[in-house]
């Protein structure tokens, strides 16, 4: 039997909390499961093992049912959700206890928004979601707000743009990247988990390397990381995988590729040649990456990415809601038929390609 040091827990030696009796478990030390009786006790773990003289006010029978520690959500999108819904039911109800928020290069602090939040920033919310002009007053929400789950975040290279920059369209200027970094350095200074940035996107991909290189400059001092959204994760995902690992190398600080995919049908097959690329560079440097569990992805409207080659279903539409569940070959088919788009009149897009808030998702079957 694993016994722990309860000195701190009001209970006796041989009463809890709660019991739950002949459970699977799965500590998370790598070890092989073991069937066991855990004691919990005051909010703590009291004792594991063959409890079987153990009394408890709560009584739980885990036969066939697994317990594990919670699992922790390396990419989620989760930046309002958790001060918004601080319940979290949706990961709570599938084990998740820790989220990581601000990836793909957007983030909800610290932003300063001019108006309307810039693709793909809008898939945190509104503009009024975005009150967080430093990362200091997003931890200071995220604690008034107690979410049922651990939150750690990454600061967003697109958030800091927008901070920043008249328009999205170009590279920073040096005063430009200057401000940047500050605003990062204030983040990393009050817990920030690192930098990611979503390359791919149009707000975005007029970043060159060298302004990200810039930017990461700062993050070693800290012990922080970077995460990224390739700039591309179809033909040139051997291209981008390369910048991604220059970009670690230079700021000396381990590197996360994001949902790591072969995009594309003329790109599938290729995820050998990918996790070779990915190995060769772990030979010199710390990387990673973290993926989907299924064959599906998703993302905002992307012109560029609109293909007849597998289905692709819009799951929600500002300017027509009612769109929402549909596949776009259907309404594509109902707009050469002639049936008008019912709904709001679309709003016409930005000179950036930032204006739709349409949002897509990619499936492969």
């Amino acid at each position: 039997m694993t016994t722990f040091d309860t000195s701190d827990v009001s209970s006796s030696a041989h009463s809890c909390d709660t019991l739950i009796r002949n459970v699977f478990l799965v500590d998370g030390s790598g070890n092989d499961p073991v069937v066991a009786d855990v004691a919990i006790a005051g909010g703590r773990i009291a004792a594991i093992g063959a409890l079987g003289d153990w009394q408890a006010q709560q009584v739980m029978d885990g036969t066939g049912k697994v317990l594990s520690p919670g699992f922790i959500d390396v990419h989620t999108h989760d930046d309002t959700n958790v001060i918004r819904m601080p319940d979290m039911f949706p990961k709570l109800s599938q084990g998740v206890t820790t989220v990581v928020v601000g990836n793909c290069g957007i983030s909800a602090s610290p932003v300063t928004l001019k108006g309307d939040p810039p693709d793909p920033m809008n898939l945190l919310g509104q503009s009024t979601a975005f009150s967080y002009p430093t990362f200091a007053s997003y931890v200071a929400a995220i604690g008034a707000a107690r979410p049922s789950v651990n939150v750690a975040a990454l600061v967003g290279h697109t958030a800091l743009r927008s901070n920043h920059m008249d328009r999205l369209d170009r590279a920073a200027s040096d005063a430009e990247i200057v401000g940047m970094r500050e605003q990062l350095t204030e983040a990393l200074e009050h817990g920030a988990l690192g930098l990611s940035t979503g390359l791919a996107y149009g707000n975005a991909i007029n970043a060159p390397t060298g302004e990200v290189l810039a930017l990461a400059e700062p993050l070693a001092e800290y012990g922080a990381m970077y995460a990224t959204h390739l700039r591309s994760e179809f033909a040139d995902i051997l291209v981008a995988m390369d910048e991604a690992f220059r970009i670690g190398k230079h700021a000396r600080v381990p590197v996360v590729i994001s949902h790591l995919k072969c995009a594309g049908v003329e790109n599938w097959g290729r995820s050998s040649e990918v996790l070779a690329a990915l190995e060769q560079a772990e030979k010199h440097q710390h990387v990673g990456c973290d993926c989907y569990p299924y064959t599906a992805s998703s993302s905002t409207l992307d012109l560029k990415q609109v293909t007849d080659t597998y289905p692709i279903q819009v799951t929600w539409s500002e300017p027509h809601p009612e769109q929402g569940g549909k596949l776009l070959s259907e309404i594509a088919d109902a707009g050469r038929r002639g049936v008008p788009l019912h709904g709001r009149r679309r709003r016409q897009s930005h000179p950036e390609p930032s204006g739709h808030r349409d949002r897509f998702r990619w499936t492969a079957e």
